[in-house]
């Protein structure tokens, strides 16, 4: 569901009003913080003055993500664009459990009715929530992929941890998967390591598709891939998202990307969110001094 300027104004540094999308969100996120290091007094809390450095001057630490708090609706998809360094894919990996955050909580409104902290839960609780209610696209297919297993193996992995055992319907939600982003059917037993680079994060994207998650979640899944193969898979993206409604947040460092993806946008920089909005309005008329500087180096 792509929302333009004319549907409604927004705020700058403020999310988009639950009334614009006429939806309750779908996630939830405040205040998520991640340190990297021990931290010490100074360092306590992550300072939310960008004219901060985010490292700690007396002990070193980090934070790489400094008090984020945004929503996420169904159906849409949030682009999270800034500099290496910035605290994407830190983001990300704390809201698939794959880091530990230091703060913050984090809801989902089909888990516990929205109200539980997901940050909080058990292993076990979160391992339900990755395998039921996410799915996970690397950066580095070989973080997603088991590169020596079939890539249909690779699919009915998933379902098996989403706790789906019917061998016939494994494979037939495989094969509908692999045909869905273009993997020719007489390859699907074939391992991913014998694929290119951009076969490889399609089988990855079909992974992460298996137990129809209603959330997505994406890290530079462009990086490092031609210009010709990036176009197909941004190009599959986004009928996924237009075909399933699956609300997807999507991190990149190329705003041409993010363009042609993402419904809204938040730049990080140092680990801050210093501007947020229709992405529309982020590209065409950006307010923070860091944000036009991104904007003008796509020019």
């Amino acid at each position: 569901m792509a929302i333009t300027n004319q549907t409604a104004p927004l705020l700058r540094g403020v999310p988009a009003p639950a009334s614009i999308w006429h939806e309750t969100p779908l996630l939830s996120v405040r205040g998520l913080s991640k340190r990297f290091g021990a931290g010490c007094d100074h360092c306590r809390m992550p300072s939310t003055d960008e004219r901060e450095a985010s490292r700690c001057k007396y002990c070193g630490s980090i934070w790489a993500c400094r008090s984020l708090s945004f929503e996420l609706h169904p159906g849409e998809i949030l682009g999270v664009v800034g500099e290496s360094g910035s605290g994407k894919s830190t983001l990300v990996k704390c809201l698939y459990f794959d880091e530990t955050t230091t703060s913050g909580e984090m809801t989902i409104a089909n888990f516990e009715n929205g109200e539980a902290n997901l940050f909080e839960k058990s292993a076990q609780q979160k391992r339900y929530i990755r395998n039921h209610i996410m799915g996970m696209v690397y950066q580095n297919p070989y973080l997603g992929l088991r590169m020596n297993f079939s890539s249909s193996g690779n699919i009915a992995e998933k379902l098996f941890a989403a706790d789906q055992y019917h061998v016939g319907r494994i494979r037939e939600r495989a094969s509908q998967l692999l045909q869905q982003v273009e993997i020719p059917l007489s390859r699907m037993d074939e391992p991913p390591k014998n694929f290119s680079g951009g076969m490889q994060q399609r089988v990855q994207i079909s992974k992460a598709l298996a137990n129809n998650p209603p959330l997505l979640l994406l890290d530079e899944v462009t990086t490092g891939l031609d210009l010709s193969v990036q176009a197909k898979v941004l190009d599959l993206i986004r009928s996924i998202q237009r075909e399933l409604q699956v609300a997807m947040i999507v991190v990149s460092h190329d705003l041409g990307v993010i363009r042609m993806l993402s419904d809204r946008t938040m730049v990080l920089r140092q680990g801050l969110i210093v501007e947020q909005g229709l992405t529309d309005q982020i590209l065409e008329d950006p307010q923070h001094p860091y944000t036009q500087l991104l904007v003008h180096s796509l020019l």
